[in-house]
């Protein structure tokens, strides 16, 4: 059984937003913010123009709502959720991307994904890097600190 002195050091080793996590948390909230605004609007005021990109944005709002839930909920479970989601996440930027400049006829308007991201200043598909990054080392430190 943990003391009272233990609990506190143990549900720190097991947070996610130390250090640049801080950072992650912080970018993908307002990620968050930007995707689901914008979806939510141009759904509401425009779907017949473009269903499928305001769908895919809104998609992505929602990906990036969980992901920012799981890197504050912090532990070992979240942290293998937040890195499946930032996998797919970084899937879905790619796969997005490399449509829109294929087919850009399929989009008559951008997403967040669009272009990999280049309305968001490539935001989108910096962020799956630098989170999946940060998510394999807290895995390493993880052990090491225990």
């Amino acid at each position: 059984m943990a003391t009272v002195e233990e609990k506190p050091a143990r549900a720190a080793k097991a947070r996610l937003i130390s250090g640049p996590g801080i950072l992650l948390v912080w970018l993908y909230g307002v990620m968050v913010v930007g995707a689901v605004s914008r979806s939510v609007y141009q759904i509401a005021t425009d779907f017949d123009r473009a269903p499928l990109a305001y769908s895919l944005s809104a998609v992505a709002g929602v990906v990036y709502g969980f992901i920012t839930y799981s890197l504050v909920r912090g532990g070992e479970r979240a942290r293998r959720a937040a890195l499946v989601c930032c996998a797919a996440e970084l899937v879905g930027v790619l796969t997005v991307g490399t449509w829109t400049l294929v087919e850009p006829s399929a989009f008559p308007d951008a997403t967040v994904w669009s272009d990999y991201g280049m309305g968001y200043v490539f935001i989108p598909v910096l962020l799956p890097l630098s989170a999946l990054y940060w998510l394999r080392k807290a895995r390493r430190q993880a052990p090491a600190a225990a």
